[in-house]
């Protein structure tokens, strides 16, 4: 699967109490600093009411759903970039997830001390963010220096590589994130590839809110928000010790939890969903009395890529997909009915899988 989330924010805000819900993992969630060192992570099942439809329909034996996983690291303080708490291991972590959610503290508890003293959200979210940015800065000046010696040679290439570098430092010495530099060439993609800049990374804001808060949010939930906008983030409203609390009961307990609560369904099931909009990733759908199971890809894969994702042989002998779009798979209610219907499609190696689709790969190898 190999998609990750990593969990970060300052200590005691409660990123181990999320991703104790999240994953059931029942992890310490202590009240204080650095109490998760190495980062626990945590393999969630991706809710998705379409796949027991699929199942249901096709009475299958088996349903398999496809699967985020969460990283929670621990907590990050000023002067983390130059290695204070631990930075530097932690910073670490970080680079190796693809997308990472940002967990604020907005809510006030005398009974949980906060590492600065009082709630803020805008001035935590600057800390973090500004020791990300001072990370890059630092890997990107180094490669800067290296570049500029190199294009002293004349060499074009070196020429090219030194001023895109130069582009890349000002907007972090402006005190920006490096996803904000528009890329125009695969060679400067390539480059910032290379760098695994901490700043490229795609941001979701968790607002953690107590459980009154959790409707209506409040004035710190708002000042979030405001900040977010203005990066053109977004910002999920978690309660996490309500998740928690609802992470240890069975199913029937859960909705008659929600019931209660006036809510539809966990906020962890929007925080997962958000978490998967984020990484631009869509799911398809394989269908059978066997196992019917759905299966993650990227957003704008074509179909033999898509079938590389069940085996690389069906990707290397690719010959067709014969799909159903999940709507049509619903209304015909079995797969020879949507084939008399005439909706079954035969798609080639140029088709792009959209999300909801129902397929069965051809190939020989």
């Amino acid at each position: 699967m190999g998609f990750q989330c990593g969990i970060v924010g300052l200590p005691n805000v409660g990123k181990s109490t999320i991703f104790n819900a999240l994953t059931s993992a029942a992890i310490d969630a202590e009240n204080y600093p650095f109490c998760t060192i190495e980062p626990n992570v945590g393999v969630v099942p991706m809710p998705d009411p379409r796949l027991d439809k699929l199942a249901k329909l096709a009475n299958t034996r088996s349903k398999v759903p496809t699967q985020m996983e969460f990283v929670d690291i621990a907590g990050l303080v000023k002067g983390a970039s130059q290695g204070e708490g631990l930075g530097n291991q932690f910073l670490g972590h970080i680079r190796q997830v693809d997308a990472i959610l940002h967990v604020v503290r907005c809510f006030e508890d005398e009974n949980i001390v906060h590492v600065d003293g009082g709630i803020d959200p805008i001035r935590d979210l600057e800390v973090i963010n500004m020791e990300l940015i001072l990370a890059d800065l630092d890997t990107v000046g180094k490669r800067l220096k290296k570049a500029s010696s190199q294009a002293k040679s004349g060499d074009k290439k070196c020429i090219a590589e030194a001023a895109f570098l130069q582009k890349l430092y000002d907007v972090l010495d402006g005190e920006q994130p490096a996803r904000i530099l528009e890329l125009e060439t695969d060679a400067e993609k390539e480059q910032v590839r290379d760098l695994c800049l901490l700043t490229t990374k795609p941001v979701l804001y968790v607002a953690n809110v107590s459980e009154e808060d959790l409707v209506d949010g409040n004035s710190f939930v708002d000042k979030l928000k405001q900040a977010a906008a203005a990066e053109e983030a977004s910002v999920v409203i978690i309660a996490g010790g309500i998740e928690q609390e609802l992470s240890l009961l069975d199913e029937e307990e859960q909705r008659e939890f929600l019931a209660e609560m006036g809510m539809e369904e966990p906020g962890l099931h929007r925080l997962i969903h958000a978490g998967y909009s984020l990484l631009g990733l869509i799911t398809y759908f394989t269908v059978g009395e066997k196992e019917t199971r759905a299966w993650t890809i990227t957003r704008g894969t074509t179909a033999p890529g898509a079938a590389g994702k069940i085996h690389s042989d069906f990707e290397r002998g690719f010959i067709r997909a014969e799909v159903i779009s999940y709507e049509d798979y619903i209304s015909c209610g079995s797969e020879a009915a949507a084939r008399d219907k005439g909706v079954l499609r035969s798609e080639g190696k140029e088709y792009v899988v959209q999300d909801g689709d129902c397929i069965l790969f051809r190939f020989n190898v």
